[in-house]
Formats: C-alpha cells, sequence, structure tokens
C-alpha cells in the first residue's frame, strides 16, 4: 500500500477516535472528583468516529484485543471516507 512515488505516504499521522461528547455545566463540572462518573451522549455500542484534524474520516466499532495485545483497545472500520481528494 506504500506510494514509493510519493514520500508523503510513510509519514506517520495521528488520528483521533472520538466515543462521544458530555456537556455538562461549570458547577457540575467543578465538582467533578477522583471515580466521579461523566455520561456521554452515547451508548457502549454506538459507533465511533475518526478524525483527522477536524475532518471525518471513518466510523467503526471499538475491540479489545487478544493474544499478545489482550485488553488493548482497537476500532473495526464499518465506514471510510474516500481520501483520494486528500485530506
Amino acid at each position: 500500500m506504500d506510494d514509493p512515488q510519493n514520500p508523503f505516504s510513510l509519514v506517520p499521522i495521528e488520528i483521533t477516535i472520538s466515543v462521544g461528547k458530555a456537556r455538562p455545566l461549570i458547577a457540575d463540572l467543578m465538582k467533578l472528583g477522583r471515580d466521579a462518573i461523566l455520561p456521554l451522549d452515547r451508548r457502549v455500542d454506538d459507533p465511533v468516529e475518526l478524525y483527522i484534524g477536524d475532518r471525518l474520516i471513518a466510523r467503526g466499532e471499538l475491540q479489545e484485543l487478544s493474544g499478545d495485545q489482550e485488553g488493548q483497545l482497537a476500532v473495526r472500520l464499518t465506514e471510510v471516507a474516500n481520501l483520494r481528494g486528500g485530506l
């Protein structure tokens, strides 16, 4: 999948995975402490969104890896944007 004609194809890029958002009141946020629970606007089984900067590039499902990487989170992609036009 590497493109030898494009040197940028070998540059790593950071992808942010969004699992949800919270909108607490500042007063409630100031009361949060250890073991507090902050509800999100999504459910556990809802898709997560993958972003590069502020551009949505894909959606997927959270997965837990097994074997040597047991316990590590990963994302199984279910929907991918066409990135051929660039980021």
